[in-house]
């Protein structure tokens, strides 16, 4: 799917599937191209990318047709132009938790290259844009998708009016962030954590716009919470398919040849 496409979905409610990829071999893109995921996760955050890698990385996913959606570092406007400039076709924001962050990600994502007060005045209000203008930030943006972590207490206590604002297409959560937020770390099968996924989609998804979660260790666990409104289906990641499948292949061999 191109950008609109997706970003039409996830506030339509329909499903867009896609995983993180943090393989740089340059086969890496063409495989993951055929696995059939509607974008990939890129992550700044957590992982070790400079300004030159990323650029190559953004580069080859959309020359293939596959927007690589980027994680940045912080939630700075000035990381997610960073990302935009590299040839992301999106961003997501880490540990977002006021209305206030989705606003000022939203006027790097959505309407550059506004800066300063014309930016601060079209955030306020879309009607002071000029209609040309309106029209070309439309069309230069609007295939750029913006996703809001949602990793917190805090954040959820924010949601609905985080949900509010526009230009936000979907929220997705991290599981491990939150389940410390919540005090119970990495028990992603207590009842307080399931309570939390839920709350997040339902709120996300009354406000219209998409709603996941980035999930790894239990695909059963996975599609329970998709069907409980999760239209944004972010599953695992190359790393982690990788050592998984290698692993379950590697015991299979040792069982069956011995030691």
């Amino acid at each position: 799917m191109t950008g609109r496409e997706i970003i039409q979905a996830l506030h339509e409610g329909r499903r867009v599937f896609s995983s993180a990829i943090v393989g740089m071999s340059p086969q890496w893109p063409e495989l993951a191209k055929k696995t059939g995921i509607d974008f990939v996760f890129v992550d700044t955050e957590h992982v070790p990318l400079d300004r030159t890698t990323l650029g190559w990385i953004c580069q080859t996913y959309q020359a293939l047709g596959l927007p690589p959606v980027v994680r940045i570092p912080c939630n700075d406007p000035f990381e997610a132009c960073k990302a935009l400039d590299a040839g992301a076709g999106g961003i997501i924001g880490p540990y977002l938790e006021t209305a206030e962050q989705a606003r000022a990600l939203v006027g790097a994502v959505k309407l550059r290259p506004l800066k300063g007060q014309r930016l601060a005045e079209a955030l306020r209000d879309r009607k002071t844009l000029e209609p040309e203008l309106a029209d070309y930030l439309e069309k230069r943006n609007g295939d750029k998708i913006l996703i809001a972590n949602i990793e917190s207490v805090p954040a959820i206590e924010n949601l609905a009016e985080i949900c509010s604002v526009p230009g936000l297409d979907a929220v997705l959560i991290g599981p491990h962030d939150l389940s410390c937020s919540l005090g119970i770390p990495e028990q992603y099968g207590h009842p307080r954590f399931d309570a939390a996924v839920r709350k997040i989609f339902s709120i996300a998804r009354s406000h219209g716009i998409g709603a996941g979660i980035h999930f790894w260790t239990d695909m059963e666990q996975e599609i329970t919470w998709a069907k409980a409104g999760g239209n944004l289906v972010m599953h695992a990641s190359d790393l982690a398919a990788f050592s998984r499948t290698l692993k379950t292949e590697i015991d299979h061999l040792r069982n069956q040849l011995g030691s």
